[in-house]
């Protein structure tokens, strides 16, 4: 089995968050970036099947040079093989093609992505990816089993979770539950030297036009002083609710 896993490299949640230009830019001066979350569980589940399922496992990321720190860290928690393709990831429609464009020419049985990233939360490209490619789709995946050609798979839904099955080739989008935190894997020394030996290649980019453009950026709004009422001043507590916060 012949598994991709797309990658997105993403500020850590405690980095802090800056804009240039107008605030039209993300301002990347001092920031630390991690693999995306959701990528991670969709990398620990395919780097389990290696063995279960005889799998070879691709990591892919649509970047600069800045992204093979994470590609590499990915190699070391087990991947075999990475690919950075060499733009800069403007939208999720110029991404999905320059991953498509690969994919046309590389068979893959299963594609890994993350639901979505943590830092647009877009959550459109493993179904642009499915849709150009013609694959069946889950998202909000929290399980995968593969047999046989035959994916059996979980996906949370509102109020509860909803079992299927399909055929190969199959993309996901992964998200906790698939694995849980506590099983990703952290790279030991022998994992990180053997990082070293893997190949990292660098493909040309299609230059695919982006169909989306930031505009500006905002940080959301510092929170207000917070008021405590006492218990017995229900009069108060109602004239906040009505006059100030507007809520009744």
């Amino acid at each position: 089995m012949n598994i991709l896993v797309c990658i997105s490299n993403v500020p850590d949640t405690t980095s802090k968050i800056n804009f240039t230009d107008s605030d039209s830019k993300f301002d990347k001066n001092g920031v630390q970036f991690i693999i995306n979350p959701n990528d991670e569980f969709g990398l620990t589940k395919a780097v389990w099947m290696k063995d279960s399922n005889n799998a070879s496992v691709t990591v892919l990321t649509v970047g600069d040079s800045s992204a093979e720190t994470i590609l590499r860290k990915c190699l070391a928690i087990g991947a075999d093989k990475a690919i950075r393709i060499d733009c800069e990831a403007k939208d999720a429609y110029s991404v999905a093609k320059e991953i498509v464009s690969h994919c046309e020419s590389v068979k893959y049985d299963l594609i890994i992505c993350g639901r979505e990233s943590i830092d647009y939360n877009g959550a459109l490209v493993p179904g642009l990816l499915a849709g150009y490619l013609n694959y069946n789709f889950i998202t909000n995946c929290v399980s995968l089993e593969v047999e046989s050609e035959k994916a059996k798979c979980a996906r949370e839904i509102s109020g509860g979770t909803e079992y299927s099955e399909c055929d190969l080739p199959l993309v996901i989008g992964a998200q906790k539950g698939l694995v849980e935190e506590s099983d990703l894997i952290i790279p030991n020394m022998r994992g990180i030297m053997m990082a070293r030996q893997k190949p990292l290649d660098v493909n040309k980019a299609q230059n695919i036009n982006s169909r989306a453009i930031d505009k500006k950026f905002f940080k959301p709004e510092e929170k207000s002083e917070v008021k405590l009422v006492k218990s017995d001043e229900l009069d108060k507590l109602i004239d906040l609710l009505e006059n100030e916060a507007k809520v009744i």
